[in-house]
């Protein structure tokens, strides 16, 4: 599934809660969809998680963040939403030829193997990353990953606040 701003991701309230603060915290962060490149773009991204993970401890409490699901590793998701099984990634280069796209998907399918209730993988991401994962090669690993893994992947993509 692919969507942005204004787009329902799924049916699932703590999700769309969670990604209801997503947006109001980009909106809030001056240069947020300005592209810093290396060093500047991390310390950025560093800035704007510490204070995303701020907001969502109060608004969805149980909104796990760097959650280690995928066994006897350091592998970490971004946050984990356990009631409805999601996953959430937070991918902001996902528009880049070379993301995180499928490493990201081996931790949720980790996850799944052990054990763990993983039913939805969501990117979350910049402008960009729709139309590049519209493509058939990203086509191809969604529909094998929903077919052979009944993990379904979903993109909100963050947008520009219209002011």
């Amino acid at each position: 599934m692919l969507c942005g701003r204004g787009d329902s991701v799924t049916n699932g309230p703590y999700l769309e809660l969670l990604l209801q603060v997503v947006q109001r915290v980009a909106d809030s962060t001056p240069g947020f969809f300005d592209i810093k490149g290396p060093g500047d773009g991390d310390r950025a991204t560093n800035a704007f998680m510490k204070s995303l993970r701020e907001e969502l401890e109060e608004a969805v409490p149980f909104a796990k963040p760097e959650q280690c699901l995928c066994g006897e590793n350091k592998l970490a998701v971004d946050f984990y939403l356990p009631p409805e099984g999601t996953i959430v990634e937070l991918a902001f280069g996902l528009r880049n030829p070379t993301s995180e796209f499928e490493r990201d998907i081996l931790k949720a399918l980790m996850a799944k193997e052990t054990g763990c209730e993983v039913h939805r993988l969501v990117f979350v991401s910049k402008p960009g990353a729709l139309k590049r994962h519209r493509q058939p090669s990203s086509q191809a690993i969604i529909k094998w990953a929903k077919q052979k893994h009944d993990l379904e992947i979903a993109f909100y993509e963050i947008k520009p606040s219209a002011t």
